[in-house]
């Protein structure tokens, strides 16, 4: 704060409280002229205005209103760049408190180190912690909910059905080291209509809404894809090709996106989180994400 602030805050101050408590005294001795009845002559129609001296309760608790006002000046800041004689300051009260509940959270969260994801999961303190988590990290493309975007192609993390495998293990390796999809493009291999065949051979995997005659004549192009998703369609974890005959898509269903899918590939991208949070701190999101989708495991606990 400069100088100049410094002292017109001070000004101000001075000037406020120095008017509120002249006022304050000086309404205690003030003489107001009255009649013998105690009235000061002021009609309104048949009400007469009385005066009375204020109560001694009610002077002496103002009066300490002051007292406590010019203490408070005293010891913290508030009087322009006056520090206070206590040396208080929000960031450093703010700094105290952080660093005592980092030094709680540390020790809770180094215990987590020795427990699986699964046992993480049926601890309650460890759920919420890692749900924090997720919503400041993960939230975003997943969202609060972990339900997923089609719209991004995050999947949903709450339906139990996993690219790379829905055990605690697997998931903690998909938030620590991250994971990248990749589809390959066929409108160079298959041109337009057999990019329209595939796509409804590939709906008729999964018994959604497509053209019979299409899918049939698509059938024979699917050898292309089954190196990755298997000659059922039923993926590979492994690499994390979707299975295609769940009905759960990560970037949706209908006939026009299936064909966007195989026209132009995909390139799914899941960051990984290691260099920005701990070894606890990602076991405990494992758990939690862990626990969405297997929560009838968990609630048995």
């Amino acid at each position: 704060m400069s100088s100049f602030w410094s002292a017109w805050i001070k000004f101000l101050v001075v000037l406020n409280m120095g008017i509120t408590l002249f006022l304050f005294v000086w309404a205690q001795r003030v003489k107001i002229p009255t009649h013998p009845d105690g009235t000061t002559g002021h009609v309104w129609g048949s009400v007469r205005e009385g005066l009375r001296n204020l109560p001694v309760w009610w002077a002496v608790w103002s009066g300490s209103m002051f007292a406590i006002g010019f203490t408070y000046l005293a010891l913290y800041p508030g009087f322009g760049s006056f520090k206070g004689l206590l040396g208080w300051t929000s960031h450093g009260q703010l700094a105290h408190a952080t660093a005592v509940n980092d030094q709680k959270l540390d020790v809770l969260m180094h215990g987590y180190l020795s427990q699986s994801v699964e046992q993480l999961a049926n601890d309650a303190t460890a759920r919420r912690i890692g749900q924090r988590l997720f919503i400041d990290n993960c939230a975003a493309c997943h969202g609060r909910e972990a339900r997923g975007s089609q719209l991004l192609g995050a999947p949903n993390l709450t339906d139990a059905v996993w690219l790379y495998g829905g055990d605690g293990q697997s998931i903690l390796n998909s938030i620590t080291n991250g994971r990248q999809g990749v589809m390959p493009p066929f409108i160079g291999a298959f041109g337009e209509s057999g990019v329209d065949n595939l796509a409804n051979y590939v709906l008729s995997l999964a018994n959604a809404p497509h053209d019979a005659t299409k899918a049939a004549a698509g059938k024979a192009l699917f050898t292309a894809c089954s190196a990755c998703h298997g000659p059922e369609g039923k993926g590979n974890q492994i690499i994390g090709a979707p299975n295609l005959t769940d009905q759960i898509w990560p970037y949706g269903d209908d006939i026009a996106t299936v064909e966007e899918t195989i026209r132009h590939g995909r390139h799914g991208v899941m960051p990984a989180w290691d260099k920005r949070l701990d070894a606890s701190q990602l076991r405990v999101i494992a758990a939690w994400v862990y626990g969405q989708s297997h929560n009838h495991a968990v609630a048995a606990h």
